[in-house]
C-alpha cells in the first residue's frame, strides 16, 4: 500500500548532508574513535539523526547518557534541557555538548525556577495537605532539582502514569509541569475526574497572588501548570475525524502532549517509543495517522513502505528549535574537539546536580 504524501515535501530536513560535510563529519567521528558518543533524540532532523550512535525518546537518552562512563564527550543531539539532563546523569569528568545553543525547548520556556517557586508559595499557603510536584523531562535542570528538593520526581511521557500514581502514594495532591496536556491525560488516566484538576496561570497576577483560588487549590487533587508542547498543541480534534472519514479504518495514535479532546479521539496514545515500536510493529497493510513532530512521521513512513503513514495534522508540525541543529553545527563541535578544544559545554551546578539527580533517579526508577 501506498503511504499518504505528506502535506509538505518529504524532502524538508530529510536531504542527506553535503558530500562535503559528511566526509568532515566521518574524518572528525573516527579520530575520536570511542572517546565520543553522539546521541540522537527522535525529532531531530535526518541529516543529523544519521550520525547518532543512538537515537531514541528523552527517558532512552538519559539512560544512554548515565551509563556513559566509558567516554569523554557526548555530544547531544537534542535540545537544551535535554543536554541539562545528561550532564546531571554522566559520570564526571564526561563533557556534554549541545551542537547549537539556539536549540531551546518553548515548553521548558513556560516555566522557570522563580514562577515555580512563587507557585510553591501560593500551593502550600491555600492547603495544609501534602503537595507533591513532579516536573515532566521537558524542564531545566533547576526545576528537576526543585521536585528532587520538595519530595517529588521527574516524569517521562513514557512513565508519566507511573510517577503520577507514585506519587499519589507520597501526597494528596500533585502540582504538575510545565505540560498541562501531559498532566491531564495522565491523571484522567489513573481515574482522577476533570473537576479534581485546576489550572494554575504563572502569568496571571490575581492567581499568582492567591486571589480568589484558594478554595480551588485546597479542593483540586492536581494543579496542572498552564504550559504546553508548541507542536502537539497543533493537533485539534477535527483532526482524527477528517481522517477516518477520508481513509476508513485508519487508525489514530498520539503523543499524550496531545490536547485531551484528541487523545479521547485517538486508537493509541502513548511516548514516542511507544509510537516507534508500534507502528514498526503492525501488519503489513495497515494504516497510521500520527500525532508528533513530523521529522519522525516522515520517518517512520520511510521506514515502513508496506504501511499507509501519515501526520495527523493538514500541515507539518515540526519542532522548530531542534531543527536548529544541522549537520554543519555537529561536523564543528567535532572538529573543535579533534582540536583539543570544546565549545557549547553544558555544565549544571553541583547543587542542582544533586537534587535534580535525586529527582531523576525517581524516575529512572520508574521506568516503564
Amino acid at each position: 500500500m501506498s503511504s499518504i504524501a505528506l502535506p509538505v515535501s518529504p524532502l524538508i530536513g530529510n536531504t542527506p548532508a553535503s558530500p562535503e560535510i559528511r566526509a568532515r563529519i566521518h574524518a572528525a567521528r573516527k579520530a575520536l574513535g570511542n572517546r565520543l558518543l553522539v546521541l540522537g533524540h527522535h525529532y531531530q532532523r535526518d541529516d543529523v539523526i544519521e550520525f547518532a550512535d543512538f537515537r531514541g525518546d528523552s527517558l532512552d537518552l538519559s539512560l544512554r547518557a548515565a551509563k556513559a562512563g566509558d567516554v569523554e564527550f557526548v555530544i547531544f543531539c537534542g535540545v537544551h534541557f535535554m543536554a541539562e539532563t545528561a550532564d546531571v546523569l554522566t559520570p564526571d569528568g564526561v563533557q556534554v555538548i549541545l551542537p547549537d545553543m539556539r536549540a531551546g525547548c518553548s515548553m521548558a520556556d513556560m516555566a522557570d525556577i522563580d514562577q515555580v517557586e512563587d507557585a510553591w508559595e501560593v500551593l502550600t499557603a491555600a492547603t495544609s495537605e501534602r503537595i507533591i510536584p513532579i516536573t515532566y523531562i521537558n524542564s531545566t535542570a533547576a526545576l528537576k532539582a526543585f521536585c528532587g528538593r520538595h519530595g517529588g520526581a521527574v516524569c517521562t511521557s513514557s512513565n508519566a502514569r507511573a510517577v503520577v500514581s507514585w506519587a499519589f502514594e507520597q501526597g494528596s495532591k500533585v502540582l504538575f509541569f510545565p505540560d498541562q496536556h501531559l498532566g491531564r491525560n495522565t491523571c484522567h488516566d489513573i481515574g482522577i475526574a476533570l473537576d479534581d484538576m485546576v489550572l494554575y496561570d504563572p502569568h496571571d497576577p490575581h492567581e499568582r497572588s492567591g486571589g480568589n483560588q484558594l478554595e480551588v487549590y485546597d479542593r483540586a487533587k492536581v494543579i496542572l501548570w498552564r504550559g504546553h508542547c508548541s507542536v502537539h498543541q497543533n493537533f485539534a480534534p477535527s483532526h482524527p475525524d477528517m481522517l477516518r472519514q477520508r481513509y476508513p479504518g485508519i487508525r489514530i495514535i498520539v503523543h499524550p502532549e496531545c490536547s485531551f479532546e484528541v487523545v479521547q479521539k485517538a486508537d493509541v496514545v502513548g511516548s514516542t517509543r511507544k509510537i516507534v515500536e508500534t507502528i514498526n510493529a503492525s501488519e503489513p497493510g495497515s494504516m497510521w495517522a500520527v500525532g508528533t513532530e513530523h521529522h519522525l512521521v516522515n520517518r517512520l513512513r520511510n521506514e515502513n513502505p508496506d504501511k499507509m503513514v501519515t501526520t495527523l495534522a493538514p500541515f507539518a508540525c515540526q519542532c522548530s528549535t531542534m531543527f536548529r541543529i544541522a549537520p554543519e553545527s555537529l561536523c564543528e563541535r567535532m572538529e573543535e574537539l579533534v582540536r583539543g578544544e570544546a565549545h557549547n559545554v553544558i555544565t549544571v551546578d553541583k547543587e542542582t546536580t544533586h537534587w535534580a539527580t535525586i529527582a531523576l533517579n525517581r524516575m529512572i526508577d520508574m521506568r516503564d
